[in-house]
């Protein structure tokens, strides 16, 4: 393994690994024998940027991308790691900079009890608004750290039944028949699609999966239509189709319309770029059916955690989400999923590049590994 350099910013001791360093974290084996040695009895925070490589081009309602950056976290206690991530698709407004520059400024060194999760992340907080992405990724690797400390997967420490997370969706983005039509065959072993929708080719899209396979699909818009009466009539044609819940439809400033098209809608709409925090989340009642909860969005396991709850005494649906992630963050994302009515938590599955091993996808179903932690390991290379 290569030498990991550690650069201080502003005095402090949190440092990152040097962009383009290829070298992995340490190892669940090596980590075990490392904790015998008792390292610092501080936290310690180190990062480091990766380039996510893409099977496939990625395209919504408004962009298309092969690659997208995410920022590696490592937090130390005692010779133990957590590892932890932050993924900055384009929407989002973060980026290997942004990210880094605010992990720059995270001090954990002041804290000697990683217990202490909700002060550390209240700190966290506190440090600059936004940057949730950033923050998430320093969220879980605590919360992975803690995991293995006492030696329990999180799922088990929120009380949480591991038979009952739920079927998957795979992603189809938005393409040209032949390869959608491709994209569909590849998804076989997945019991659910999600397509994206938004442009000028959604019936063709929505026909061409159908011309391979009836199973049931998401569809999420990106806020890719903008009139309320198109929308219902689209969605009505959907509804026809096996369509089982339409994510984010119209652009989230236009409440009203989204308000009017919830209260007609055959099926249920979710709120996915209309809703990033918890406070955001009392103004969902009556705009939409459900949520989309995803970490990068909200900052990480706790915050949703705290939404998914709140959520359900509302009497809403829930859908937990990802971006396009390795398993650090899906897996960190999965250990919350037996909350959730759906889960779209396949960014891992679009990569080549996967550094970890963690949750899988067993017959379609969001498996979580009995490992503590958010449960990941460490790919060998």
């Amino acid at each position: 393994m290569k030498k990991r350099e550690f650069i201080k910013f502003g005095g402090l001791a949190a440092g990152a690994l040097i962009a383009g360093c290829t070298a992995s974290p340490a190892g669940e084996d090596k980590m075990k024998r490392s904790a015998n040695k008792r390292g610092s009895s501080v936290l310690k925070l180190s990062f480091r940027p990766y380039e996510l490589q893409l099977k496939h081009v990625f395209t919504v309602a408004s962009s298309s991308r092969t690659t997208t950056p995410v920022v590696l976290t490592e937090i130390e206690y005692e010779g133990v790691i957590g590892y932890g991530e932050a993924s900055m698709p384009p929407y989002l407004g973060e980026s290997h900079k942004s990210v880094t520059e605010f992990l720059s400024k995270v001090n954990l060194e002041q804290f000697s009890d990683p217990f202490l999760i909700e002060d550390i992340l209240d700190y966290v907080e506190n440090i600059m608004p936004g940057n949730y992405a950033a923050k998430a990724a320093v969220d879980i690797a605590l919360h992975d750290l803690t995991g293995k400390l006492v030696g329990q997967p999180w799922f088990r420490l929120w009380g949480l039944n591991p038979v009952k997370t739920p079927f998957t969706s795979f992603t189809i983005g938005i393409d040209t028949p032949d390869v959608v039509t491709e994209k569909t065959k590849e998804a076989d072993v997945y019991s659910i699609l999600k397509v994206k929708l938004g442009r000028d080719n959604d019936r063709e899209m929505i026909e061409t999966v159908r011309s391979v396979t009836g199973k049931p699909v998401y569809v999420d818009v990106n806020q890719g239509w903008k009139d309320k009466e198109k929308a219902l009539e689209m969605i009505q044609w959907l509804s026809e189709r096996n369509v089982i819940f339409v994510e984010q439809p119209m652009p989230k400033e236009q409440k009203d319309d989204i308000a009017w098209l919830t209260e007609r809608s055959p099926v249920p709409i979710l709120a996915d770029e209309a809703l990033q925090t918890l406070p955001e989340l009392l103004g969902m009642r009556g705009l939409y059916t459900g949520i989309n909860v995803k970490l990068m969005k909200c900052g990480g396991m706790n915050a949703a955690y705290k939404m998914m709850t709140m959520a359900r005494q509302m009497g809403m649906k829930i859908l937990i989400g990802c971006m396009t992630e390795t398993s650090c963050a899906i897996s960190a994302a999965a250990q919350l999923s037996p909350l959730a009515d759906w889960a779209d938590l396949d960014g891992n599955l679009l990569i080549s590049n996967d550094l970890y091993e963690g949750a899988t996808i067993v017959d379609g179903k969001v498996t979580l590994p009995d490992r503590p932690g958010i449960g990941i390991t460490v790919r060998s290379s």
